[in-house]
């Protein structure tokens, strides 16, 4: 363990890193930042870092925008809390939900305020349950994901999500939900199948697996535009298209998850528009304040709140809510975001860019380690393989990803690597010659793993 006093030997000796070995931290210990500028930040000896995740995939303004800050210290003055229970309410609530429905690319109805991308997910299960009961169809419990979504790490939040370390241990997932197919044409379409036959294959197996359950039985299926966190994994063409028809044929709710794409991530203000869906009801978080302040929120059509008010006049209340939904600081914090989005038009800006960080990313497609380069808008993977010609995978137990993220933390990139995919998704703001710099940096270190692989002998049979 670290000794001394130091804020990394405190940091050991306190704090529960999420995401993290717990054992291997114990010796390393944190990468300590201090400070942020535009898109960099700066760790505790001054070191900069172009933050290549936007932190979590969230901080579309970057680390040092002025207006954020003014936003909450104004609220604060004028009211630093008040709860939105019992009907009570406040104007930052207010003006957000109705922004904030004016913005949604499908007829919504309603807002409903929580405080993480988890939080939002987990209600949007407790919603189609809800609403079920109240369509008088109390059989339909059942909720389809995807193998390799990611939908948060709440009990049910995390039952959602397709990812095996999320599940292991932590007994989940819960009962009556269910993962359909990935949608990663690269790895799992058959041999010569292209990505329309994928799609039509993967919408077949959907419905395949609804009859099988018995359509009585699903409420809802809920997707991701792009999964993020699977791999940064971008939809076949037609794949929504046709996923939509097989749901609306059975009568089970669509729930568009755009905690990581939505407000300009896709070159579109909402990824649904990237790939025409039309949901019932939409998950946001994250970009919804910049992340300056934890806010999230669920957003649903008219069919939905017509069956909680049912519900809600049949028991006397809506028994569902957050201490903190719809925080007045946390409110008026993501209304300026928004604000923000329009005034300096960062959607104008981002499809000024996306073509130049695409051109970069793709760039990398013929190196000998890549095996696919995919992603939209401001948002991409680079897969690392062992052998390219087919598809081979590294052994997991060799950790090139984890190297490879290390070795860009080395030359002042900071990118996330899931497996062997290393994700990029920088803030909004980001310019061209910042592009330029992120890849130029990712460039010296895949360099420096590709002599580690060849000294190390990685890519063997």
């Amino acid at each position: 363990m670290l000794q001394g006093n130091s804020l990394a030997a405190r940091d050991v000796a306190s704090f529960i890193h999420p995401y993290t070995n717990l054992a291997t931290h114990l010796d390393k210990g944190p990468l300590v930042i201090e400070r942020g500028q535009g898109v960099f930040v700066y760790d505790d000896t001054g070191r900069d870092y172009l933050e290549g995740m936007a932190g979590l995939w969230c901080a579309s303004l970057g680390f040092s925008e002025p207006e954020l800050v003014e936003a909450a210290i104004r609220q604060m003055r004028a009211l630093p809390f008040y709860h939105t229970f019992t009907g009570k309410g406040h104007e930052p609530s207010i003006l957000l939900a109705e922004k904030l429905k004016a913005m949604m690319p499908f007829p919504a109805s309603k807002v409903f305020f929580a405080n993480s991308g988890s939080e939002a997910n987990d209600t949007q299960v407790k919603l189609a349950w809800y609403v079920m009961n109240a369509r008088g169809e109390p059989r339909r419990k059942k909720i389809i994901s995807r193998n390799k979504a990611y939908h948060g790490v709440t009990v049910a939040a995390a039952s959602l999500t397709g990812l095996p370390n999320n599940h292991r241990d932590f007994d989940l997932p819960i009962a009556n939900i269910l993962h359909t197919d990935c949608p990663h044409h690269y790895r799992f379409a058959e041999a010569g199948e292209t990505e329309e036959a994928f799609a039509s294959r993967l919408a077949d197996s959907l419905e395949a697996m609804i009859l099988r359950e018995g359509p009585e039985t699903i409420a809802a299926f809920i997707a991701e535009p792009v999964m993020g966190a699977g791999g940064v994994l971008t939809p076949p063409a037609t794949y929504f298209e046709k996923v939509q028809k097989v749901l609306s044929k059975y009568g089970i709710l669509l729930i568009d998850d755009e905690v990581i794409c939505g407000f300009g991530r896709t070159a579109n203000m909402f990824a649904a528009e990237t790939y025409g869906i039309t949901p019932n009801s939409m998950s946001v978080a994250k970009a919804l304040s910049s992340a300056y302040m934890p806010i999230s929120a669920v957003v649903v059509d008219q069919q939905m709140f017509d069956g909680m008010v049912e519900e809600s006049r049949k028991i006397g209340t809506f028994g569902h809510g957050y201490t903190y939904s719809g925080h007045p600081v946390a409110a008026a914090v993501a209304l300026r975001t928004l604000e923000l989005y329009e005034e300096r038009n960062i959607l104008g800006h981002v499809r000024d860019v996306t073509p130049h960080f695409q051109k970069r990313l793709r760039g990398f497609a013929d190196h000998p380690l890549v095996g696919e380069v995919r992603g939209v808008g401001l948002l991409g993977a680079i897969e690392l393989v062992a052998d390219k010609k087919s598809k081979r995978s590294f052994a997991p137990d060799k950790g090139v990803g984890t190297a490879a993220v290390a070795r860009a933390l080395d030359h002042g990139l900071i990118v996330r690597g899931i497996a062997d995919s290393i994700a990029f998704c920088p803030p909004l703001i980001i310019t061209q010659a910042e592009i330029d710099l992120m890849f130029d940096r990712f460039a010296m270190a895949l360099s420096d793993i590709e002599a580690w692989v060849a000294k190390g002998n990685l890519r063997a049979a």
